[in-house]
């Protein structure tokens, strides 16, 4: 039985609800209503199981688990705790996390080159940017690391990281500021190295 094969007509009366409406409707027992939320939301749930995992086929597997999972568990959604994308988003994140079996980043973003797409280029081929920006990633503490990856590379919003890591919104705020503020110096720093600014009478 497949919960996500369906055809426009069959789901078009429900498209126009928002993601809590279907939710609950899925909760209520419509099935075409998890078809159109995964219509919505798979691709980017699968882009992310494929930075965790790396296959194709054992992401694509992992995302039909997921949303076998949200039909059994839809009543259990809280729309206090976060967007439905969220709620998609950390179960597909927690249970890829769980089948690559690494433990030391059940609470944190592993910082492996799958999980920085746009960053996995390395030695000679990569930017001098792009590999400026990891090493400060790496050396970025933990909590800051988390926040900023959450937000950036899984696209959370600032209130859905602090339901998702139990701290207070501020908090979050405050960790991905300094963060950034770590980044920007670091590049600012480089780009004065390659290029330093020429002091009075044109001498470097």
């Amino acid at each position: 039985m497949s919960l996500v094969q369906s055809t426009p007509s069959s789901a078009s009366d429900l498209e126009p609800l928002e993601d809590a409406e279907l939710i609950q409707a899925a909760a209520n027992g419509q099935r075409r209503a998890l078809a159109v939320l995964y219509d919505r939301h798979a691709p980017t749930m699968l882009g992310l199981a494929l930075r965790v995992l790396s296959q194709r086929h054992e992401a694509e597997d992992l995302v039909h688990d997921v949303f076998l999972e949200a039909w059994k568990r839809a009543a259990d959604y809280d729309p206090n705790r976060g967007s439905v994308r969220a709620w998609l988003l950390l179960r597909t994140r927690s249970r890829a996390l769980d089948r690559k079996k690494s433990a030391r980043v059940k609470r944190s973003v592993s910082l492996e080159a799958e999980s920085l797409p746009e960053l996995s280029q390395s030695g000679a081929d990569a930017a001098p940017d792009q590999r400026l920006v990891r090493e400060v990633l790496r050396e970025l503490p933990t909590e800051q690391r988390e926040v900023l990856l959450l937000g950036y590379f899984e696209g959370l919003s600032s209130s859905e990281i602090s339901a998702h890591i139990g701290i207070p919104i501020g908090t979050v705020k405050s960790r991905v500021a300094s963060a950034l503020s770590k980044l920007r110096g670091a590049l600012k720093a480089g780009e004065s190295a390659v290029h330093p600014i020429p002091r009075p009478g044109g001498k470097p």
